[in-house]
């Protein structure tokens, strides 16, 4: 899973990336300080792993992870190549989400590329680039799509009618993720197109320190301006998070967090956001070698489910031997759950939970 990090320059992208990942991107006062993305890989936050950990012991815990790229500021014109703007694009199409990072906080000591701070005028700058960049991607392919259709064929008159529906709405300013499509339609036509503004959005309204609880007025015009979109909004003081960050003992990391009203550090919140945005969720593997969270589709098989740990588990798919989170903590082992009658072989059918403690049986 891998998020892509991007904004205009100087409204606290590489900051963020500091904060997510223990690699140092440079972060400084001036535009395109990020010039090549960076890239880090994150923990996923999860209680639930340190409980399996404290009842089993293993030798290693293995977190799921989030891969973070930080992608250079975007400008108007970048659709044309202007700033860095070709380059942003390709890094962007890359990822399978973004994190929109919006300057909602005022200080005049820190300069932004448009003189003023006015989050929206920010989002609409970078939702036409990336409007504009998807118009050209569409009017290319409707111009190979056109020429099949004049012949007859009925897959590419189909297809024709929903590119001249993305190509209306994003004339009109709507990014794809907020056009409605049937289930079909959006398997089988939108998401081969790979458009850069069908990617699920997390908003990220970058606030001072006092707006770190409740926003602040630039927070709720965000709110109000993507209520329609198919998008999440959470509040970060991404420079606060950032003093946090250099603390090295873990209670003086909480202390100033219970300080500022917070109850955990916004890494946490934007990563499980990002989870929720990307529709994924954990099922764990337990054993006294390893303890693991994999990463997986809601709505994910049990086969499915084997094969994020390797091909030939999906391929082999014999059964699974299933534990609920809950059942394993309150009993506190797989050999007690079993005598409880709380682990349930199942099939090839079976839907994955949230929490689910997997163990697989497969044959090559």
């Amino acid at each position: 899973m891998k998020a892509g990090i991007v904004g205009l320059p100087n409204v606290g992208k590489s900051t963020l990336f500091n904060c997510l990942s223990n690699a140092k991107a440079q972060s400084a006062n001036f535009p395109f300080c990020t010039i090549e993305p960076n890239v880090g890989v994150v923990n996923v936050p999860d209680p639930r792993l340190e409980k399996l950990e404290s009842l089993i012991n293993p030798e290693r815990v293995l977190p799921a992870t989030v891969e973070i790229v930080d992608i250079a500021g975007l400008v108007k014109g970048a659709s044309k190549g202007e700033g860095l703007g070709n380059q942003f694009l390709a890094n962007i199409r890359e990822t399978d989400a973004i994190i929109h990072v919006l300057r909602c906080f005022d200080n005049d000591n820190i300069v932004h590329v448009d003189g003023s701070v006015d989050p929206i005028r920010d989002k609409e700058t970078i939702d036409i680039e990336l409007q504009l960049k998807d118009l050209d991607t569409v009017e290319k392919k409707l111009d190979k799509v056109k020429r099949a259709s004049r012949t007859g064929n009925k897959e590419a008159q189909k297809e024709e009618a929903i590119l001249l529906k993305i190509k209306e709405q994003l004339e009109a300013g709507i990014s794809v993720r907020a056009i409605e499509f049937s289930d079909e339609e959006r398997e089988d036509i939108v998401s081969t197109l790979q458009l850069i503004t069908d990617k699920p959005v997390l908003y990220v309204c970058n606030v001072d320190e006092g707006s770190a609880v409740s926003g602040n007025a630039y927070v709720e015009n965000v709110k109000k301006e993507v209520a329609n979109e198919s998008a999440e909004v959470i509040i970060l003081a991404v420079g606060t998070e950032a003093d946090i960050n250099e603390l090295e003992d873990y209670e003086e990391r909480q202390l100033f967090l219970q300080d500022i009203g917070l109850e955990e550090p916004g890494a946490a919140v934007l990563i499980r956001a990002a989870y929720k945005l990307l529709n994924q969720q954990t099922y764990f593997t337990a054993g006294v070698k390893e303890v693991r969270a994999w990463t997986i589709p809601i709505g994910a098989t049990g086969p499915q489910a084997a094969g994020v740990i390797h091909t030939d588990f999906e391929k082999g798919f014999i059964r699974a031997e299933v534990i609920a989170y809950d059942d394993y903590v309150a009993l506190g082992s797989e050999s007690k759950a079993r005598e409880a009658g709380k682990l349930n072989v199942e099939g090839k059918n079976y839907i994955v939970k949230d929490g689910d403690v997997m163990h697989f049986l497969f044959n090559v």
